[in-house]
């Protein structure tokens, strides 16, 4: 297909056709409602079906529905609408069913704002929901990745029989670029997970093939079979972090100053890099693409370099990445924060600035717009 100018969120709905959605059910809030919008003028011409549901708590109960019916279904919101959709999420990792939730974030807490943040981070690789799970989960840099990150996370949902999340800061669901939306068929897995149906009538998935009648189902009376369950996930998790971390290097060989940042945010510090190259101060960035499983090995060994003298976390909240940082540089060099809140922008200006500054000191946080 050839490359088109298209809009974050326009993309996202086409990349999710491209692969196989089939079944959208959502509710508008901004700054996502492209995605919805484009959803339901799309999916009927390819035979799909567009539900705009009364809220974000019986959308994500209906995605639930038809995962439990074997379909390639998917749903998107923004911030305040996902923190809607905690339990019902909860409730299909538990009953191991396949799906796609797109987060375009906007500011909080509450009903904030509806300009771009990063503020769901914990939200969204810590569990939002209750019990002990985790969620794969994206991070897109630009418009391009957001199609590709789309489409893996339908094949990672099926692969692992699991929702799998992509966050973007509502900048990227707003912005325009150049982008080719490709077409991928559904990969046939055939494992300990994926071999298993989810369909409530036959356990067919999405290969169709005919198997026991299954019941879906996220409720265990007796404590012995919810404890067998939750080792399962782990065992699942435990893969997942062996097999699908993501991340970009750039720059980091050689760096003084180690930035972390991901998203918009990261696209920020690469102008950072260069200005302070000018400066004469070598800087280098890892960007995590997936924020869980977090590439902890990747920040260690970047910091680890003997030519690191610190390490700086930059974001559009208040740190909310800065604790899994920490966790993977190990305190081996200091790690020092710089974001803006309140849906506020880090200018490349401010990032520099800190940076210089932050050389000269052990570890800072800072929230800046004061």
């Amino acid at each position: 297909m050839a490359r088109m100018l298209m809009k974050g969120n326009e993309a996202v709905a086409e990349a999710a056709i491209a692969c196989g959605c089939r079944y959208f059910f959502g509710y508008p809030i901004t700054p996502q409602n492209e995605i919805p919008e484009t959803m339901s003028k799309r999916l009927p011409e390819v035979g799909g079906v567009y539900v705009q549901a009364e809220s974000e708590v019986a959308s994500i109960n209906m995605v639930y529905g038809a995962a439990g019916c074997g379909a390639r279904v998917m749903t998107s919101s923004s911030s305040v609408g996902i923190a809607l959709m905690q339990e019902g999420i909860s409730y299909m990792v538990g009953a191991e069913l396949p799906a796609v939730i797109v987060n375009m974030m906007r500011g909080g807490p509450g009903l904030g704002s509806i300009q771009p943040s990063q503020g769901d981070y914990n939200m969204s690789v810590k569990g939002g929901g209750s019990g002990d799970y985790k969620l794969l989960t994206y991070t897109p840099g630009n418009v391009q990745e957001t199609c590709d990150l789309v489409q893996r996370a339908f094949d990672r949902a099926a692969k692992y029989r699991t929702v799998v999340q992509v966050i973007a800061d509502g900048i990227i669901g707003q912005m325009m670029e150049p982008i080719e939306i490709k077409t991928v068929e559904p990969v046939q897995y055939d494992d300990s997970w994926a071999s298993k149906g989810w369909d409530y009538k036959t356990g067919r998935g999405f290969d169709g093939q005919e198997r026991p009648k299954s019941i879906i189902n996220s409720l265990y009376i007796e404590p012995e079979e919810l404890e067998v369950l939750t080792h399962r996930l782990f065992d699942k998790y435990a893969i997942i972090e062996k097999e699908e971390v993501m991340y970009e290097e750039y720059k980091t060989e050689g760096a003084e100053i180690l930035f972390v940042a991901y998203g918009s945010v990261s696209r920020i510090v690469k102008n950072v890099i260069e200005v302070l190259e000018s400066k004469g101060i070598k800087a280098g960035l890892v960007r995590p693409i997936t924020a869980w499983p977090f590439p902890s090995e990747a920040v260690y060994n970047a910091a680890n370099q003997d030519s690191v003298k610190k390490v700086i976390v930059t974001e559009m909240s208040a740190g909310q990445m800065l604790e899994d940082v920490r966790l993977a540089v190990r305190a081996i060099k200091p790690v020092s924060f710089y974001g803006r809140v309140g849906s506020q922008i880090p200018t490349p200006e401010e990032i520099v600035d800190f940076a210089i500054a932050d050389l000269k000191k052990d570890e800072e946080f800072v929230l800046g717009g004061r």
